[in-house]
């Protein structure tokens, strides 16, 4: 699933070394085993009609990628496979996730996006999320850009 979706959202985009590079070494099996053994990284899995169609990652504490803090939550990856985007699954995931860390006395929920994904940006900004910094992303050699957007959890737990 991880290899699937990472494929059909970005490979045409990059250089295929580059991308082959960064497949074998971000979705190698002992990778995704530390991902999955680590208690502060949480998998879920969507299915739609008993078909398994996308999933995310929800990092807390030292999992988070970036920021660390202990009172945020990284949404590490949330992936629709390509057949079932457009049916507002991705919605449907965000509000689940929103749902599940307004629980959690966290003050923010946030994420990377590649700058260039235009699509995603819309896509979370018009679920609440602002950019509020940058930071390197590498696909093999190249470094690209991500956006880090957040979306405040304070407002939304008053609601």
């Amino acid at each position: 699933m991880s290899i699937t979706t990472f494929t059909e959202a970005f490979q045409k985009d990059n250089d295929p070394q580059d991308f082959q590079d960064y497949l074998a070494k971000a979705f190698s099996a002992n990778i995704l085993r530390e991902e999955l053994c680590n208690p502060d990284s949480h998998f879920y899995f969507v299915h739609h009609n008993d078909k398994l169609v996308g999933y995310f990652k929800l990092n807390f504490n030292s999992a988070q990628t970036d920021i660390k803090l202990k009172d945020t939550v990284e949404l590490e990856r949330i992936y629709v496979v390509k057949a079932h985007q457009g049916k507002k699954i991705g919605a449907a995931i965000l509000s689940k996730v929103k749902g599940m860390v307004s629980n959690t006395q966290k003050s923010f929920l946030w994420l990377g996006v590649w700058e260039h994904n235009v699509n995603a940006i819309k896509f979370y900004k018009k679920h609440g999320f602002y950019q509020f910094g940058t930071h390197p992303y590498f696909i093999g050699k190249d470094e690209q850009t991500d956006w880090l957007m957040r979306f405040d959890l304070v407002n939304f737990n008053s609601q």
